[in-house]
């Protein structure tokens, strides 16, 4: 079932915001008017469909009332099932409009890529990741920007990160994070030994800049006489200003001006910088813990993906999905990988929210020798 009622209230908002869009308040604010334009390039792909899928159900509702009428029932019975299909249709795209989207989405990523098991066989599968990623940015027309580059005795990266920007970026990247896994014979191998090794990968939203607001009811501050040297007309008034930061406790001291204000500007600036740096120090946290989480120790049993070259198959172990087109993926044909996990998410989201089935249990991969 729809949610019905949530859907009414963002078609009322969508005409509000017509409205609004159009009075003379709102064009003379250009902030105000460019961010009401916002909310309504959100809102409108949720509101039209919900009226087309409207629409469609109001004439499904009068075909089956036509039913009983038997000079009409053959036209009717012709008619519905296109209808109903229409509407099923429209409501798989409603329940997917109305998921919640995640802020990062459209973020531009930072991709990190790592040898892991296997030596300079793991190197050489990395630098071939990295120039999977690289072929994918281009067929989409993203930017990579190489900003660390450690290069393998044998010609592979122990480590490669890049910035890639562009167009919804994280929202088809972030299912690549974890430990690949490649099953093929390695160039030195003179018996035709099939080796096994991995690489990391690491998917981060870039990190916007921390911004710290320093709130009045928060600072306390204390007022005293500088400290200077004897003799001097700083210490005459009652000029040095201690800051507390009470949520902290952090504390910052300014005597060097004669000026109070003066010294409670320099105090306050170095409370603010001070913040930013603990701000960022726990950014940095966040984001060493998630790739922690995202590529684990490496280690072959982490697998996410396996790739087996003398088989010419790619299996993503998380939902089960075998391709025999390694040859195609591994040049940058990625979609066939990333829309399946894509759809299985938006699967798990919709049953998290009540709208729709659990989604099938991911399967083991099955060929995995």
């Amino acid at each position: 079932m729809l949610p019905t009622a949530k859907l009414e209230t963002l078609a009322r908002r969508y005409r509000e915001l017509d409205d609004l869009l159009c009075s003379p308040e709102v064009l003379g604010d250009r902030t105000l008017l460019s961010k009401l334009n916002k909310e309504r390039s959100d809102v409108e792909p949720v509101v039209r469909t919900f009226q087309a899928w409207r629409e469609i159900d109001r004439r499904i509702r009068e075909d089956r009332e036509a039913l009983a009428d038997p000079d009409l029932r053959a036209m009717v019975e012709e008619e519905l099932p296109g209808l109903e299909a229409d509407a099923a249709r429209l409501e798989g795209e409603l329940k997917l409009l109305l998921l919640p989207s995640d802020p990062h989405d459209t973020r531009n990523t930072v991709l990190e890529i790592r040898s892991g098991e296997g030596g300079e066989e793991a190197a050489l599968f990395a630098a071939d990741l990295f120039r999977m990623y690289v072929r994918y940015a281009e067929t989409r027309r993203w930017k990579i920007e190489i900003l660390s580059l450690s290069e393998a005795a044998a010609g592979g990266y122990k480590e490669a990160i890049a910035l890639v920007t562009g167009t919804d970026v994280y929202a088809r990247l972030r299912f690549e994070g974890g430990v690949h896994r490649v099953q093929r014979v390695p160039t030195t191998e003179a018996q035709g030994r099939i080796h096994t090794s991995t690489a990391t990968v690491a998917v981060l939203p870039e990190a916007e800049e921390v911004e710290v607001h320093v709130d009045d009811k928060d600072l306390r501050f204390d007022i005293a006489a500088s400290g200077g040297p004897g003799g001097q007309g700083v210490n005459t008034t009652n000029s040095a200003v201690q800051i507390t930061h009470l949520p902290t406790g952090m504390i910052v001291k300014c005597q060097d001006e004669r000026s109070q204000l003066k010294n409670k500007a320099k105090a306050l600036k170095i409370l603010r910088a001070r913040l930013l740096d603990r701000e960022r120090e726990k950014q940095e946290a966040a984001v060493v813990a998630e790739r922690r989480s995202m590529v684990g120790s490496g280690e072959r049993s982490q697998k996410i993906r396996t790739y087996n070259f003398p088989q010419n198959r790619v299996t993503d172990h998380r939902i089960g999905l075998t391709l025999y087109k390694l040859d195609r993926v591994i040049e940058g044909n990625l979609d066939e990988l990333v829309e399946p996990l894509r759809t299985h998410r938006q699967a798990a989201l919709l049953y998290s929210g009540g709208l729709a089935d659990a989604p099938p249990a991911a399967r083991d991969g099955g060929e995995d020798s």
